[in-house]
């Protein structure tokens, strides 16, 4: 099936765009010709449901078939769109990040929930704006935790890294977008060796009290077992985290106890089957209060822990 490039209303442009992606068996069909055609349109819900006879020029229609037809062909909707929407804000995406993801948002949750539970426990008032925290968030991709969090502490400061340079600048643009670049240092490395490099760091910029991180955790081994949207168009640099997919969380574990003040919190988000390698990890000699966080799919999701 394919869209013909003439005017047509609303809702005949709708149904087919359904209509051809449901015949290509792509997943969440009809939300994603909703959102396509809201993108084209420059619309909302609302109204592509309140005018569904409202007649689209031949040239919106024409763009629409195009799109329709690359997310049919396995391109993901947020690669078509340039955004995706995580923790109630919009963000930037391009082929060089990987797109935010809902479950990824717990790692904000139990971040922010340690921070107070820990300001409970030393009988201090809760600081709600983040006075004097320093958060490091390691693989930042689209920037998306740090600026989530940044958004929630607005007091707090900022170190993002990333190893690729064209995904620091999609960062970069989002914290702009979201007004608060002027809080986020982004460092070019590979975890956190621009931090530890004694060069470009004074020690008490290494002290960060949380540190959060979605590194890649997808086994190579696993690689034909992913969606094509996944395998096909998302950064291989940022899906996989060696053979078996757990490889970079004993350095990014080993780093993060070299730059956690006494106290600090690391958070870190896991592979569906990552916590049996990972969980080892945190020596009890060097870290304490270790707990995991499922998702809303019943997978251990989130790993937190205190540096003693």
């Amino acid at each position: 099936m394919s869209l013909l490039f003439k005017e047509k209303s609303v809702r005949t442009l709708l149904k087919s765009g359904i209509a051809e992606l449901r015949d290509a068996q792509v997943p969440s069909y009809t939300l994603a010709a909703e959102l396509l055609l809201l993108h084209v349109l420059g619309r909302d819900r609302t109204w592509i449901y309140s005018h569904p006879e409202e007649e689209i020029v031949a040239a919106a229609a024409e763009r629409y078939a195009e799109m329709i037809r690359r997310r049919a062909a396995g391109e993901p909707t947020q690669h078509l769109t340039g955004k995706q929407e995580f923790w109630g804000l919009e963000f930037e995406v391009t082929p060089d990040v990987l797109i935010p993801r809902p479950e990824t948002e717990h790692v904000i949750e139990v971040a922010l929930d340690r921070l107070a539970m820990r300001e409970l426990r030393a009988g201090r008032r809760q600081k709600t704006d983040g006075t004097g925290l320093r958060i490091a968030d390691i693989g930042t991709g689209s920037g998306c935790l740090a600026i989530a969090v940044a958004k929630e502490l607005p007091a707090a400061s900022f170190v993002a890294t990333d190893v690729s340079a064209a995904t620091l600048a999609v960062a970069r643009q989002n914290a702009i977008r979201h007004d608060v670049a002027t809080r986020i240092r982004f460092v070019e490395c590979n975890l956190l060796d621009g931090v530890l490099d004694s060069s470009l760091t004074t020690p008490h910029s290494r002290n960060f009290d949380v540190i959060v991180s979605n590194p890649p955790y997808i086994g190579r081994r696993e690689a034909s077992t992913l969606m094509r949207e996944v395998r096909d168009h998302e950064p291989e640099i940022a899906l996989y985290g060696g053979e078996e997919g757990y490889e970079l969380y004993a350095d990014l574990i080993a780093q993060s106890g070299k730059c956690l003040v006494p106290g600090g919190i690391l958070v870190l988000e896991l592979g569906h089957n990552s916590l049996p390698a990972v969980a080892p990890l945190l020596d009890p000699s060097r870290w304490t209060k270790v707990g995991v966080t499922n998702d809303l799919a019943g997978i251990a999701r989130v790993l937190a822990a205190e540096k003693l």
